[in-house]
């Protein structure tokens, strides 16, 4: 068993009330997702809010409507620091490198975006998108996001990628001439894959030196292509030992596997993502973006119109939100464990308290009991999955379903 001892003393830690009301006394970091909705061609295992594009996008409607969007939210987050911003989609790299520019010139205007505010773009590899990528460095991003997937022609071409080997690689080098901070996104259990092949993908894709990698497993998710007309994926067992075997090839050149599917080098972390799994706060503007902000007595979640037409047309009204809505005080310690649990280093103690307002005591059988079963590493500073947490993480988030405090 793994299991730092002692934990906290049970007189030390307020007791836990249910109706204990809600009063955060600091604003937990915050960042600013942007979500460009369209792409070329959906992709048969993707169930992310994206839209094939038919001719041109209306770009300049979309970027006076994320501005208008931003302006409508800057009640909820006046004087907060924009720390990180994350053009999501979609694919946001057929957005031209001027269209961005003058995104990123009306978050500084408007909002309180740091200097030193790591600002991501995701870009697909195709020749069209890393013509710009020039132009994207110029305009004011500073790192890049290359959903790669593989760089073999054959499980590209399974995946439905428009893009191939080469156009992969010579993108990727692109990236690394015009970015010092940049992602490559590869997938692995892909139909027909055999675990060299799925080596040779990490092989290809270090010979970039690339600052972080971020490695999934190939799901299917429902409501896509790949759900409705399976394709013939490996076994469990194959994908097991692809995934043991990446971990093992990524340490040995230098990665850190810091969250779940994400390896990076020393002080290369998604700072954005980081974000994410500490719990912050984040404001989603576009069709579909969400948001999870913290006010003084709740926390809210919101959601955008989805639809890109829908989203135009009732933000033009003024009426940006499908979906508004405070989370209840009982499911915020499962919602921090959820995200702070996938993180190789877990949270701080403290960290529960300022971003639930639940106190720590309200969870520490379930803590105490994981710990004993070998899946959580607990002591003063530190609540951390360990090694065989990590591989069983939904068996150890189960510990805390009925976590109300």
């Amino acid at each position: 068993m793994s299991r730092t001892i002692p934990i906290f003393p049970a007189a030390a830690l307020p007791s836990a009330r249910a109706d204990q009301p809600l009063e955060f006394r600091t604003s937990p970091p915050l960042s600013l997702y942007v979500h460009i909705p369209w792409c070329v061609q959906k992709c048969p295992y993707c169930d992310f809010n994206s839209h094939e594009a038919s001719g041109t996008i209306p770009e300049r409607q979309y970027v006076d409507a994320l501005i208008a969007d931003l302006q409508a939210a800057l009640p909820l987050i006046w004087g907060r620091p924009v720390l990180s911003v994350f053009f999501g989609g979609g694919t946001p790299s057929l957005l031209s490198p001027a269209a961005i520019d003058e995104l990123l010139a009306a978050f500084r205007a408007l909002a309180m975006l740091s200097p030193e505010a790591e600002i991501t773009l995701e870009a697909n590899p195709g020749t069209v998108e890393a013509g710009k990528f020039a132009g994207f460095r110029a305009a004011g991003v500073n790192r890049l996001s290359l959903g790669i997937q593989s760089f073999d022609d054959d499980h590209l071409q399974a995946l439905g990628r428009i893009h191939g080997s080469a156009e992969a690689k010579r993108a990727t080098a692109l990236a690394a001439e015009h970015f010092e901070r940049f992602n490559l996104d590869l997938m692995y259990g892909l139909p027909g894959q055999t675990l060299a092949q799925a080596l040779s993908d990490i092989d290809t894709a270090l010979a970039y030196a690339p600052p972080h990698l971020s490695c999934y497993q190939l799901t299917l998710e429902p409501n896509t292509r790949f759900a409705a007309f399976p394709p013939p994926l490996p076994e469990a067992d194959l994908c097991a030992d692809m995934q043991e075997a990446i971990e093992a090839r990524l340490a040995a050149a230098g990665y850190r596997n810091y969250e779940t599917s994400a390896f990076a080098r020393p002080d290369r972390q998604c700072l954005h993502n980081l974000n994410y799994w500490h719990f912050g706060d984040y404001l989603g503007i576009g069709a579909g973006a969400h948001s999870k902000l913290t006010l003084h007595d709740r926390v809210l979640r919101q959601m955008r119109w989805k639809h890109p037409p829908t989203y135009l047309d009732n933000g033009a009204a003024g009426q940006w939100l499908q979906e508004d809505r405070p989370v209840e005080a009982a499911g915020l310690p499962f919602e921090f464990l959820m995200n702070a649990l996938r993180l190789a280093d877990g949270f701080a103690p403290s960290l529960f308290e300022r971003r639930t307002s639940r106190p720590l005591a309200g969870i520490l059988p379930q803590l105490r009991a994981a710990a004993d079963d070998g899946l959580l590493s607990i002591g003063p500073e530190r609540i951390a999955p360990t090694a065989r947490g990590r591989r069983f993480l939904n068996v150890l988030l189960e510990r805390f379903l009925d976590t109300g405090t």
